[in-house]
C-alpha cells in the first residue's frame, strides 16, 4: 500500500512540474512569456484540469497497464478533453484578469506536448513497477474448491503475478485431493510459506468460509496485516484489483452492505437526470447531420426500415421501446437470441454503425424521455431478463438504476454472447450500482470514447 501511494505522489509530482515546464515553454515560443520569469498561481487551472482528467482514467494507480495501447488511447482522449475544458473555462467563463487567455494556442498546444511528456515518465515508471510487481507473490487461503475458483478467476482477469494457494480443509498435502495444473499448500505449511517469501509478498486474499484457521496462523496473519501486508477478503479484492463484485456473495441482503450512498441520495439522482436531459438534447442537436447520414446509409442498402425497435427492461422493472438504427436485414432481427462475430444477418452498414457503436445513437431519444440513463447497465431485451432472472440469482438487483446507453460492464467486458458472458458483466453492472457516482461516470465517458474511435463495437 505504501509502495503504491510512493508512486501516486511521485506521479503527481512529476506532472506538477511537467505542466508548469511545458506551459512555460510553449508560452516562451509564442513571445507571451518571458524566459526568465516564472508564474506558477495561473497554472494551477490547467493542473487541476490535467490531474482530474488523468484521475479518470487511473492515470496515478500503479495497477493500470500503462505500457498498453489502451492506455496509451485512454491518456490522450483525456488529455484532449481536457484541453478542450480548459478552453470552455478560460474563453467562456473567465473572460477577463487571466494571463493565459492572451493565446489560445498556448493552451491548445501546451495540452498536445503533454500527451507524449507525461506518458513517457509513466512507461519508465511502469516499467520498473512490472519488474518489481512480478517478484511479488499473491497468497491465497480459502477451500481447494476456492483455489480452484480463485485460479480460473485470474486467468480470466489475466492476473499475472505468481498466486500460492493454501488450501483450508486439508491439513496435510498428502491428505488433498489432487488437482490437474494447480499445487496448493496445506494450511499446516503456511507459517513456513509465510516466512520464506517474507518482504515478497503483495497481499493475502482470505475466502470469507476460511473462519476456522488454527490460532498460531490467525495472529501471524494479523502481525503481518499490522506490519503492512494487506490482507483482503475475497469480495474486497474483486472490488479493489479488478472493480467488480463477485457474484457467489450474491444473496436477498446485499443491497444492506455499505455503499450505494449516491443510489440512496435524492439530490443526486435529480443532478444525474438534469444532465442527462441536457447532454441528451445537447447531443441529438450537434449529431443530428450523422444522424441523418447514418439513417441515409441504412436505408440505401435494401430500403427497409431506417429504426429499429426492442422492448428492453428498465429501472424497477419497467418496459420500454428501445430505439437503435436498424443493423440487421428486415426480417431477421427475431432470430437467434445473440449475435455473433461475421453473423449473416447483419448489413453492410450495420456492421459499420456496430464497430462505431454509431447504431446506439437513437437511444438518446430514450434517455429525454426518462427511459434510460446517459450510463448505466445494458438495457436488454425482455426475453432474455425473463431467461436470465431464472438462471440467476439476484439478477434483478440491476434493475435498481436506470439502464444506459454505455455503462461500467460495457467498457470493461466485451459483448456477452451466452449466459457465462451475462454472469461476467453482471459483476460489473452491480460494481456500477454498488459506487455509482459522477466521477466513475466521468470514467466511462472517456473509456466509450477510446471504445468508439477504435470500433471494438459489434
Amino acid at each position: 500500500m505504501t509502495d503504491r501511494r510512493l508512486i501516486a505522489l511521485l506521479l503527481l509530482l512529476l506532472d506538477f512540474l511537467c505542466v508548469v515546464l511545458v506551459f512555460h515553454f510553449v508560452g516562451w515560443l509564442r513571445g507571451v512569456q518571458d524566459a526568465g520569469i516564472f508564474a506558477v498561481t495561473p497554472l494551477l487551472g490547467p493542473f487541476a484540469v490535467f490531474f482530474l482528467a488523468v484521475h479518470l482514467i487511473d492515470g496515478y494507480s500503479a495497477r493500470t497497464d500503462m505500457l498498453s495501447a489502451s492506455y496509451t488511447s485512454q491518456h490522450t482522449i483525456a488529455l484532449m478533453t481536457g484541453m478542450l475544458l480548459m478552453l470552455l473555462v478560460t474563453f467562456v467563463f473567465i473572460k477577463d484578469q487571466y494571463s493565459l487567455q492572451s493565446s489560445r494556442a498556448v493552451i491548445a498546444l501546451s495540452f498536445v506536448v503533454l500527451v507524449p511528456a507525461t506518458l513517457s515518465y509513466r512507461r519508465w515508471l511502469a516499467l520498473r513497477v512490472a519488474g518489481e510487481h512480478q517478484q511479488r507473490s499473491l497468497i491465497f487461503i480459502g477451500s481447494q474448491a476456492s483455489c480452484v475458483a480463485f485460479k480460473e478467476a485470474c486467468e480470466k482477469n489475466r492476473t499475472t503475478q505468481e498466486v500460492l494457494f493454501v488450501a483450508t480443509d486439508a491439513r496435510s498435502h498428502e491428505s488433498m485431493t489432487p488437482f490437474v495444473g494447480l499445487e496448493m499448500h496445506a494450511v499446516t505449511q503456511l507459517l513456513p510459506l509465510l516466512d520464506r517469501y517474507a518482504g515478497r509478498i503483495e497481499a493475502i486474499v482470505l475466502h470469507e468460509t476460511s473462519r476456522d484457521l488454527p490460532l498460531a496462523v490467525s495472529e501471524k496473519l494479523m502481525e503481518l496485516h499490522f506490519s503492512g501486508t494487506t490482507t483482503y477478503t475475497l469480495e474486497l479484492f474483486h472490488e479493489v484489483y479488478w472493480r467488480k463484485i463477485p457474484l457467489y456473495r450474491l444473496n436477498p441482503t446485499w443491497l444492506f452492505q455499505e455503499g450505494f450512498q449516491s443510489a440512496r441520495d435524492p439530490v443526486f439522482e435529480r443532478l444525474k437526470r438534469l444532465s442527462d436531459i441536457v447532454l441528451s438534447l445537447l447531443g441529438l442537436v450537434l449529431a443530428s447531420p450523422l444522424l441523418l447520414l447514418c439513417a441515409a446509409a441504412v436505408w440505401l442498402e435494401d430500403r427497409g426500415p431506417v429504426f429499429y425497435l426492442q422492448t428492453r427492461v428498465g429501472k424497477n422493472r419497467a418496459t420500454f421501446q428501445v430505439y437503435k438504427f436498424r443493423t440487421m436485414r428486415p426480417g431477421e432481427v427475431k432470430g437467434a437470441l445473440y449475435t455473433q462475430p461475421n453473423d449473416p444477418r447483419i448489413t453492410r452498414a450495420g456492421r459499420l454503425l456496430r464497430a462505431m457503436r454509431f447504431d446506439e445513437f437513437p437511444q438518446l431519444w430514450n434517455v429525454l424521455r426518462g427511459e434510460m440513463s446517459l450510463i448505466g447497465p445494458r438495457a436488454e431485451w425482455i426475453r432474455l431478463v425473463e431467461r436470465y432472472e431464472r438462471e440467476i440469482p439476484c439478477y434483478h438487483f440491476r434493475h435498481l438504476v436506470k439502464p444506459g446507453i454505455t455503462g461500467w460492464a460495457q467498457v470493461n467486458y466485451p459483448y456477452g454472447a451466452n449466459l457465462d458472458d451475462t454472469l461476467r458483466k453482471l459483476e460489473y453492472d452491480l460494481y456500477y450500482i454498488r459506487y455509482f457516482s459522477f466521477t466513475l461516470d466521468a470514467s466511462i465517458v472517456l473509456k466509450t470514447i477510446h471504445i468508439m474511435l477504435f470500433g471494438k463495437g459489434r
